[in-house]
């Protein structure tokens, strides 16, 4: 198993207490898999990433249980020690790349840097390296492109720059935050088929953070719902889309335009939104947006075994599928 996540909590200090953003997540990446990491924006996707690359520095913050890569635990690993794991072993695309690159170097510097650091190059190979990574990427005359600084380029350059910079030193594992962002659908195809060859190619493993349920479906192998920095499902990407175990994931589903039959006037949507996490319930979090809440959705449900699934629902616990159109019964 390349990474295996158990009981990760992180909190961070809010009006004068800590207050747990992720809590108690759990899921194992295996070699050239692709996970994916679904939920609406403020679940927890990206702070669970960044308690993985060890990128939790906000004062007072505490992260505890286990993240163990290649069987190491991670976990209150040396600063020096992370160091040396970050963009060799394990590498990100960060969701913005215009505050992930330094503005006042060229992005081919940056990329140089990179790779000089994990590994004995001369500085003209390093080079050649970078303007070759960067024509993978699909960058029109890459050459020039390096030698530009980051304000200088597009949206849709930068973060092909800040792709190719992580897949520099061929990571074993690659963390993927809304890779596509700010990118056309085109571009996008692309991007998706490049991560998809780094595992063929290299044999690299995936955690693809996205909103987007068509990219999980095309991409992943399995897939894990959070919900308010709670896992809701995880299983099989197949067996989740065919039959999902709870109603958040349903609800996500059914928001995505049918690909067969009549079009629908207007999407559904969830009413309502996510609790911040200061004002999460004590039960089931979902239980104010969803339609099934009863009296033992005040204890919080564990993750219990539904079909390929682990679901943290009363329902499946109780025998009872879901519809296959959730929200549709919802708002009817």
């Amino acid at each position: 198993m390349l990474l295996a996540v158990r009981d990760l909590t992180v909190a961070l200090p809010i009006g004068g207490r800590l207050v747990p953003i992720v809590e108690s997540v759990s899921f194992t990446l295996g070699a050239r898999e692709i996970l994916g990491i679904v939920g609406e924006s403020g679940s927890g996707k990206s702070v669970t990433s960044l308690a993985v690359m060890g990128l939790i520095d906000v004062p007072g913050a505490r992260v505890s249980g286990s993240v163990r890569f290649r069987g190491r635990e991670l976990v209150g690993l040396a600063p020096r020690a992370y160091r040396a794991l970050r963009g060799r072993e394990i590498a990100m695309i960060f969701q913005d790349p215009m505050t992930a690159f330094t503005p006042v170097y060229t992005v081919g510097r940056q990329i140089d840097e990179q790779i000089r650091a994990h590994q004995k190059i001369s500085r003209t190979d390093a080079r050649a390296r970078t303007v070759r990574l960067l024509g993978d990427m699909g960058v029109p005359d890459p050459e020039r492109v390096a030698g530009r600084h980051p304000h200088q380029l597009s949206g849709g350059l930068r973060q092909r720059a800040m792709i190719a910079m992580a897949l520099s030193c061929n990571p074993a594992l690659l963390i993927a935050d809304e890779p596509t962002t700010a990118l056309d659908v085109t571009v996008q195809a692309q991007i998706l088929d490049l991560l998809r060859g780094l595992r063929r190619e290299y044999g690299s493993s995936v955690l693809l953070i996205t909103h987007d349920m068509g990219v999980v479906a095309e991409t992943c192998d399995r897939t894990l719902v959070l919900y308010s920095g709670l896992v809701a499902e995880r299983g099989p990407t197949g067996a989740l889309f065919a039959q999902p175990g709870h109603p958040y994931t349903a609800a996500l589903l059914d928001s995505i335009p049918p690909l067969h039959g009549p079009r629908p006037a207007r999407l559904p949507s969830i009413p309502g939104s996510p609790p911040a996490p200061a004002e999460r319930p004590a039960g089931c979090p979902f239980a104010p947006r969803c339609v099934y809440v009863q009296d033992s959705c005040a204890v919080r449900p564990p993750l219990v075994a539904c079909g390929e699934q682990d679901v943290a629902c009363v329902l499946p616990a109780e025998g009872r599928p879901l519809p296959p159109r959730f929200v549709s019964e919802m708002r009817a």
